[in-house]
């Protein structure tokens, strides 16, 4: 195991971050696969697991930078057209659509469809809200980008279509479940491998998309 000695100026929390990624299997797996994060590996596990990606023609990546998950969408499915959105500056990817603007902003919805020019099949969500310690506070901002993104999703995805996102510890709460299976046919919650077994992070994956008139 790789240790790093404390440096002046830097803090503990700091080098054991540093010490956590140099030993990490799937940051060296990333550089190795040229991937721009380890969270593609999330991505990759989670369609194994359900599929997510098969056929799919259409897809919006929320959260994008640094562009991980569009990067395991093109490889996977190199005939889908892809746009993602992210505040943080996300370096071009080729076949992928970047805005660079807040999700939350009420322009961002429409910005997006007009990138897309028609309907989606997949909508995923890797987006965290900027924690601020407070876990009650913490969960309901996550929770918000969650609702968001469904309402988004609802907006846009071709019937059979499927959402994912991020959620915390706990998953999403009973009412946020309700809604998702009001609007598919099977909901489920995931942890895949490759997100740290000391993340408060899971995903929650709705699959089967009833259409509008749900």
């Amino acid at each position: 195991m790789k240790r790093i000695r404390t440096a002046k100026g830097r803090k503990v929390s700091s080098t054991r971050w540093l010490e956590r990624q140099l030993n990490d299997p799937y940051v060296r797996r990333a550089k190795a696969e040229n991937y721009r994060s380890r969270a593609a590996y999330k991505l990759l596990e989670l369609d194994e697991r359900f599929g997510l990606l098969r056929g799919v023609k259409s897809v919006v990546d929320l959260g994008i930078a640094p562009g991980g998950w569009s990067q395991v969408v093109r490889r996977r499915s190199p005939q889908a057209q892809v746009v993602g959105i992210d505040l943080l500056p996300t370096e071009p990817l080729d076949g992928v659509t970047i805005l660079r603007m807040d999700f939350m902003d009420e322009d961002a919805p429409e910005k997006l469809r007009e990138a897309l020019g028609g309907p989606a099949d997949l909508v995923l969500s890797d987006m965290a809200a900027n924690t601020v310690g407070h876990p009650q506070t913490d969960h309901l901002r996550t929770m918000a980008l969650v609702e968001a993104g469904l309402e988004f999703a609802r907006e846009v995805l071709l019937p059979g279509g499927a959402y994912v996102a991020k959620v915390l510890a706990g998953g999403a709460d009973n009412d946020l479940v309700a809604e998702l299976k009001r609007s598919f046919t099977a909901v489920k919650h995931a942890k895949p491998p490759a997100s740290r077994k000391d993340s408060s992070e899971w995903y929650v994956v709705a699959q089967g998309f009833k259409g509008e008139t749900q």
